[in-house]
């Protein structure tokens, strides 16, 4: 399986030695054009990193977690603002630049490691997320004879579950180093409007990057709505290199124009908000917005989103390797189940060995102290041909 033959360490020890050059040089520069000077070999180097791997879902990953946000991170800490700050602690800095996290704090620093610890993970919400995702992979078995959008509701559940069991499992780990560590996800299928959906429910980490590096320098030179389109432009071309990284094919501006399209859709919507509140009309039913966004977000999906990943092969590409994980793990559950049926059964045996050996020493006892009972001298003969049969 080429997810397994990609090598994930040797790559991880290489971005850990360039996080820790770009903290070492952010430590002796200021912020500004000789700090971005410093830090331009890193952002090459995380740029090209995802590359590095055959696998196609390896390559997604870490074109998300370097190219787009690690770029995003350490072109900030230029700028001296972002997630990454030079007075870190090394392992933390790392953290930070490498994965899709970011320190719940007040400002920069030390501060940012937080004495608290952060919500753990639902066992049940993560137990339930493995087994949809595991029922979808099985599932994709048939995916020849399942509808277009069937298909394609399956791929977006399935991106949903993944994301939203890996992520905060990451930032559990986090969480494990002492971290205090902002959530991910809240529940996209619940958001009441596209401006609650994108900016307080889907992939918050994107949003806290995109803020300070987009919307907030914006919006302070050409306003609110200009600054909501230009972060979804970013948005949009930042897919599109994802998908590049996914498929190896040219963009095709479907991506793009998926997020302009919400972006336009989320300043129609907070205008439309206004002038309401205004006129002094109540906006809709709770369920009624929430079932509008989910059927935009799922109509507009399938028509610009998944079109550019599943054409000229790249959707049966990615179900071939999502089959192979789904058997690796497979055959691991099947070692591992045969493995503690052994432990299990070499413990009875050893269990009924010491008994028996027990008991027939018992019994030898008795006959000599004048217990010449003949049942007594039948379990002995019994046990001393027994006991060898049950030794493993």
């Amino acid at each position: 399986m080429e997810l397994l033959r990609d090598s994930i360490a040797m790559v991880s020890l290489a971005v850990l030695v360039a996080a820790v050059c770009a903290r070492a040089a952010s430590s002796w520069l200021r912020p500004g054009f000789p700090r971005l000077a410093a830090l331009l070999p890193v952002v090459a180097f995380l740029a090209a990193t995802p590359l590095a791997f055959t696998s196609a879902i390896v390559r997604g990953l870490a074109a998300f977690f370097l190219t787009w946000l690690g770029v995003f991170k350490v072109i900030l800490l230029a700028a001296g603002s972002g997630p990454l700050d030079p007075t870190l602690p090394v392992l933390v800095f790392v953290f930070t630049a490498a994965l899709p996290v970011k320190l719940r704090c007040g400002g920069p620093g030390a501060a940012g490691v937080a004495a608290s610890k952060v919500k753990p993970v639902s066992p049940v919400s993560c137990a339930v997320k493995v087994a949809v995702i595991a029922a979808i992979l099985h599932v994709y078995q048939y995916t020849d004879q399942l509808h277009l959008y069937m298909r394609l509701a399956l791929y977006g559940v399935h991106m949903y579950c993944f994301l939203d069991l890996l992520l905060p499992c990451i930032a559990a780990a986090g969480g494990a180093l002492g971290m205090e560590l902002e959530p991910q996800f809240d529940r996209p299928y619940l958001a009441s409007s596209l401006r609650d959906f994108w900016g307080r429910r889907w992939n918050l980490m994107v949003s806290a990057i995109l803020r300070p590096s987009v919307y907030d320098p914006v919006r302070a030179r050409a306003g609110k709505a200009a600054a909501t389109m230009a972060t979804f432009l970013v948005s949009g071309l930042m897919h599109e290199a994802l998908i590049y990284y996914l498929t190896l094919r040219p963009p095709t501006g479907e991506m793009t124009a998926f997020f302009l399209l919400h972006g336009a859709c989320c300043v129609a919507e907070e205008l439309c908000a206004r002038r309401w509140a205004v006129k002094g009309w109540r906006p809709p039913p709770r369920p009624v917005s929430t079932l509008l966004v989910v059927v935009f977000v799922t109509e507009t999906a399938f028509w610009l989103f998944f079109p550019p990943i599943c054409r000229d092969g790249g959707e049966e590409a990615l179900l071939e390797e999502w089959a192979a994980v789904a058997s690796f793990f497979e055959d691991a559950g099947r070692e591992l189940i045969r493995h503690a049926s052994d432990v299990v059964m070499n413990s009875k045996v050893e269990t009924c060995t010491l008994y028996s050996l027990t008991y027939r020493k018992l019994t030898i006892y008795d006959c000599q102290h004048g217990h010449n009972n003949p049942v007594n001298y039948v379990t002995i003969v019994v046990s001393y041909y027994i006991t060898p049969c049950l030794s493993p």
